[in-house]
């Protein structure tokens, strides 16, 4: 298996669409994913981008990427969030996962981010012995909290 790592591209985003549901499925929330490709194209490609991804591909077939952006904390500084990190199921345990998350690491050393965030589901085991690997710290005790475009417009 010989895997090309790049960053993406913006005629990538249908492919990318397409894991963002895979990985709603697997997270028992698809109805979650309301985004528009215009709008997720506009987002990592338009006038004012806010994220951008690595994409690993075999024989040109995008099998999994890595979507960050720029975090602020006002207790730690600058911070690469991990937003999405998904590996389509047929490549998992497959090296796939570790070369796209060492690649989003060196992005945040390689730019001086103060470090690096990201959530993971409390009943993802998978992926908290993924983590685990790299000595990852998973806290406990922070709930996530949110409201919809209709919540804000209603208020």
């Amino acid at each position: 298996m010989e895997i090309n790592l790049r960053v993406a591209v913006e005629k990538d985003c249908v492919r990318l669409l397409e894991l963002i549901n895979e990985l709603a499925l697997y997270e028992k929330a698809p109805e979650e994913v309301t985004v528009t490709l215009a709008e997720f194209i506009d987002a990592g490609f338009g006038e004012k981008p806010v994220w951008k991804a690595f994409v690993a591909e075999e024989n040109e077939v995008i099998i999994g990427f890595a979507l960050f952006y720029t975090r602020y904390s006002t207790w730690k500084g600058c911070r690469l969030y991990l937003e999405d990190f998904i590996v389509t199921e047929a490549y998992r345990g497959k090296g796939v996962g570790k070369i796209l998350f060492e690649k989003v690491i060196e992005e945040a050393r390689d730019n001086n981010y103060n470090g690096m965030t990201w959530q993971v589901l409390d009943w993802n085991e998978p992926a908290i012995n993924f983590y685990n690997k790299y000595n990852a710290y998973i806290e406990n005790g922070w709930l996530n909290a949110s409201f919809s475009k209709a919540q804000t417009k209603s208020l």
